[in-house]
């Protein structure tokens, strides 16, 4: 039995009749959870440069290093050969097309793309979409993924590959195990979004669309800061109460430097603003909660960060309150984190200045 029922006839987005085969770049958790969900209804592969990895996936089902004890569908396919990964997509079939989805980080997505152009031929363009799934900012430009994409992307592009950003409230190893999501595809393109859907959407994931890809990337990305100062804020053992309150005003600064960066503001009380905020800034899963967690023990930075972990929260606070100043927008949880998390100011001390605060009305933007 499904999850849930499937979408109203009226709000289905139309997905293609044409074969449709996808490949997945990045075989880390993200990566490889959103390879095993579209394996079940799509001939998918997964490419990834570890080979012993793929070697794994390939012959035990399993990717220990990042889904441990999680055993993926028989019929995810695997390769280290990154030729093999554009091939599968055989874009010269008559009627196919093609999905690409990047399961990297935000810092390797130039990378990606420079792949994308070494292998990707400019007339299969147009049989293809590529979609990614990282959230933040480049921590050297402040630029979004979309604007990094459209840079890097650009003559493929203007040939018709069509590009969209993939998000919502999602923990790879609940998505490997098979359990319930609903995730956003934001694209301006109806034939990405349908492609997307047809991949994704069926009994354990639900897929909406939207055109905001400013405001869902947005989303992503601030609300790893705030789930830094929610994590901070529980490991201080400051409480429920303060906690639902960081979140709530999170909101509204994601909201305040969302909407000037060109973001519609009904995004950010949706799956990919409210839902990713909700569940970063209280999932026992979250890599940036983790972090807050044991910053607000006590640990230095340096030591939290040292056994490898991403936390994209740590990057993004610096990209965002640079971003903040150029548009003159106040972000003080976010400051709080960033003067926290590089600035030397203690904890209890952050938060002394945040209750200090002149107070306003909760409508003022």
């Amino acid at each position: 039995m499904a999850f849930w029922s499937p979408l109203p006839e009226h709000c289905m987005i139309r997905a293609s009749s044409s074969p449709l085969r996808v490949s997945v770049l990045g075989a880390g958790s993200w990566g490889t959870a959103l390879a095993a969900l579209a394996s079940r209804q799509s001939s998918t592969l997964l490419w990834g440069r570890n080979r012993a990895v793929i070697e794994h996936i390939r012959t035990r089902h399993e990717n220990p290093r990042y889904l441990e004890g999680i055993t993926l569908p028989p019929t995810l396919q695997a390769t280290s050969s990154i030729q093999a990964a554009f091939d599968h997509l055989q874009p010269g079939q008559a009627h196919s097309s093609g999905l690409i989805i990047l399961g990297v980080p935000v810092a390797g997505l130039a990378a990606a793309c420079h792949i994308l152009r070494e292998h990707l031929q400019p007339d299969a363009a147009p049989a293809i979409s590529v979609v990614w799934t990282c959230k933040g900012l480049q921590p050297d430009t402040g630029e979004l993924a979309h604007q990094v994409v459209a840079r890097e992307l650009a003559p493929l592009i203007h040939n018709g590959l069509g590009t969209g950003v993939l998000s919502g409230p999602s923990f790879a190893h609940e998505v490997a195990r098979g359990l319930p999501v609903a995730l956003t595809i934001a694209t301006a393109e109806p034939e990405t979004a349908s492609r997307t859907t047809k991949a994704l959407h069926g009994e354990m994931a639900r897929i909406y669309s939207s055109t905001d890809i400013a405001g869902v990337e947005i989303g992503g990305a601030f609300k790893n800061v705030i789930a830094i100062a929610c994590g901070i804020s529980d490991g201080l053992g400051l409480g429920d109460n303060a906690r639902a309150a960081l979140i709530t005003r999170g909101l509204a600064e994601i909201r305040r430097i969302g909407q000037a960066l060109g973001g519609e503001a009904e995004t950010f009380f949706g799956l990919t603003g409210l839902g990713d905020l909700v569940l970063t800034t209280t999932g026992s899963l979250s890599r940036n909660r983790q972090v807050g967690l044991a910053i607000g023990a006590g640990k230095p930075l340096s030591e939290v960060l040292a056994p490898g972990m991403t936390a994209e929260g740590v990057r993004c606070a610096k990209a965002a309150l640079q971003l903040a100043g150029q548009h003159r927008i106040d972000l003080p949880i976010t400051r709080a984190v960033h003067d926290v998390l590089f600035s030397g100011l203690p904890p209890q001390t952050a938060v002394s200045q945040l209750l200090a605060r002149q107070a306003r009305s909760e409508a003022t933007p």
